[in-house]
C-alpha cells in the first residue's frame, strides 16, 4: 500500500536565498516562510508600489516579517496591487485585518470562502483521529472562528481570470475549505497551490519544523471533504505544472515533482485520506 511520496533533492525547486526568509524560485516569484505556512509575492523586484500581488497572509503575529519582506523586494513604502486568498484558515489569514488596512487594498477570494472572511460562518472542528503525529491533536487549539474583512472583499471573477494578474488565473479546488482556489499561469506553467496539496507533512510536529520534501495531500486535520479534495488534485495533476509552490513546504518542480504529483492523484485515497475514513 502507497503511504508516502518522498520527494527527490532533483525535486526541488532551485531558489535564490534573499535573506530574512524570502526565497526567490522564478524572476517574479518569491515566498517567505512565515512559521508553519508559506506567503508568496507575486511581481518582479523593484517594480514599486501597486505592481505586485500578495497571496495570503500567515500565522498571526506575521504582519513584521511580511511588511519587511515586501520592502526588501519591492522597495521602500511599496503596497501590493491586492492581496489574494486562497483560503481562509486561521494560518493564511493571520496579518489579513492589518495588511488590508494598512495598505487600503482589495481581498480577492472564492464567493464560498466569504462566510469565513465576513464574520458570518466558523470553520467545522478538527479531526482529532487524522493521525500522522501530534498536530491533530493539537488542532483543537487552532482559531476556526471566522473574521470580518467584508469591506475589503471582492469575488475572484467568474471567467477565471484575476485582474490584478493578467497572466494568472484561478482554479477552484474545494476540499480543503469550500471555497479553496489555486493560481495557475500557463505561459510557463506555474502553479500556486495553497492547501490543494502540500509537500511536507503537517500533520507532524517534526515535519513540519524540518520541511522534509513529500508530497502530501491537504492537512487532514482540517480537510472536511475527501472527495472535492481528490478531484481537486486530480484537476491540478492534468494541468502538468514544471513549478509548484505550496501553502506548506518547499517549492517543487520537473519531472520528478510532476511523477509524484500524479502519484498522489492516483493513489489519492491511500496516501491522503485519514485511514479511519478509507
Amino acid at each position: 500500500m502507497v503511504v508516502q511520496i518522498k520527494l527527490t533533492e532533483k525535486a526541488i525547486a532551485a531558489n535564490v536565498d534573499l535573506g530574512g526568509g524570502l526565497h526567490e524560485v522564478a524572476p517574479d516569484i518569491a515566498y517567505l516562510r512565515a512559521a508553519l505556512v508559506n506567503v508568496i509575492f507575486l511581481g518582479f523586484p523593484e517594480r514599486g508600489d501597486r505592481e505586485w500581488v500578495l497571496v495570503d497572509t500567515g500565522v498571526s503575529g506575521s504582519k513584521t516579517s511580511i511588511t519587511r519582506a515586501a520592502e526588501a523586494r519591492f522597495g521602500s513604502s511599496s503596497r501590493p496591487r491586492a492581496i489574494i486568498q486562497t483560503h481562509g484558515h486561521f494560518d493564511h489569514i493571520g496579518a489579513l485585518e492589518e495588511l488590508s488596512a494598512e495598505w487600503d487594498v482589495p481581498i480577492y477570494a472564492h464567493p464560498e470562502e466569504f462566510p469565513y472572511l465576513n464574520g458570518t460562518k466558523s470553520y467545522p472542528p478538527p479531526d482529532t483521529a487524522a493521525g500522522g503525529g501530534i498536530m491533530p491533536k493539537l488542532a483543537l487549539l487552532f482559531p476556526r472562528s471566522p473574521i470580518n474583512v467584508s469591506d475589503r472583499l471582492v469575488a475572484v471573477p467568474e471567467d477565471g481570470s484575476v485582474p490584478p494578474m493578467p497572466d494568472w488565473s484561478w482554479l477552484h479546488t474545494p476540499g480543503h475549505t469550500p471555497g479553496h482556489i489555486s493560481l495557475w499561469r500557463e505561459s510557463d506553467r506555474s502553479l500556486i497551490a495553497g492547501d490543494a496539496f502540500i509537500t511536507t507533512g503537517q500533520e507532524s510536529a517534526y515535519e513540519v519544523a524540518i520541511q522534509q520534501p513529500e508530497m502530501h495531500g491537504p492537512p487532514r486535520y482540517f480537510t472536511p471533504d475527501w472527495v472535492s479534495a481528490g478531484a481537486s488534485v486530480s484537476k491540478l495533476a492534468a494541468l502538468e505544472p514544471r513549478l509548484v509552490v505550496t501553502g506548506h513546504g518547499r517549492p517543487a518542480a520537473g519531472e520528478g515533482m510532476l511523477a509524484s504529483l500524479k502519484q498522489l492523484a492516483d493513489n489519492f485515497r491511500e496516501i491522503a485520506v485519514p485511514e479511519h475514513l478509507r
